[in-house]
């Protein structure tokens, strides 16, 4: 079974493009909805413990969360510190279930990849990309986004132009939908080939 991890900066179409791997028949780990699934869970209290009032109803408020965190780099290692090792815990899982099943691949979809190390697990690396000036209108048109906001982000994340260079696979998804489809087809049609080899 081929691990592959997708990345991509803020706004760059990693959601999109793993809902097209998706579309194909591979099944895709979301980073972002596990952290979803541990902020409705038992360690919401721990969160709680750790940041007061950032909790409503046993659930974390993201927003109450993010302005906690954001820009706060103690803060954010604290936060780091709770839910990296749950999420590592649920990916692994979920990849478990998925070698049960027979898969062949397996999407790892984390926004932080190269930043937490992952790439040091999977074993075949996609970068979803696009322009600048592409990324910036998309991440500027999100509800309650500031161009502050946006910068704070990308300060976080491996530059676009290194992912790109340290990746096995892009997929350029400022050229339109049906491209990157194309795109993510021969990335599997590639993988198949290598498997089969």
């Amino acid at each position: 079974m081929l691990l592959i991890g997708l990345t991509g900066s803020i706004g760059m179409g990693k959601t999109t493009t793993a809902q097209m791997f998706r579309d194909e028949g591979v099944a895709v780990s979301d980073s972002d909805e596990l952290v979803h699934q541990i902020y409705r869970s038992p360690a919401a209290a721990e969160i709680e413990r750790h940041f007061p009032g950032t909790v409503v109803d046993g659930v974390v408020d993201r927003e109450r969360l993010a302005r906690r965190v954001v820009g706060d780099a103690v803060a954010l290692k604290e936060l780091e510190d709770i839910t990296h090792p749950l999420v590592r815990e649920a990916r692994a899982k979920f990849i478990e279930s998925c070698r049960d099943r027979g898969e062949k691949f397996v999407v790892l979809d984390i926004p932080l990849l190269f930043e937490t190390g992952g790439d040091r697990e999977v074993d075949v690396i996609v970068v979803a990309s696009a322009a600048p000036e592409v990324q910036r209108k998309r991440v500027l048109g999100r509800p309650n986004m500031t161009p502050e906001k946006f910068e704070k982000l990308l300060a976080k994340q491996t530059p676009d132009e290194e992912k790109r260079r340290r990746a096995d696979f892009i997929v350029h998804t400022d050229r339109g939908f049906d491209f990157a489809r194309e795109e993510v087809r021969a990335i599997l049609k590639e993988l198949e080939t290598r498997v089969r080899a």
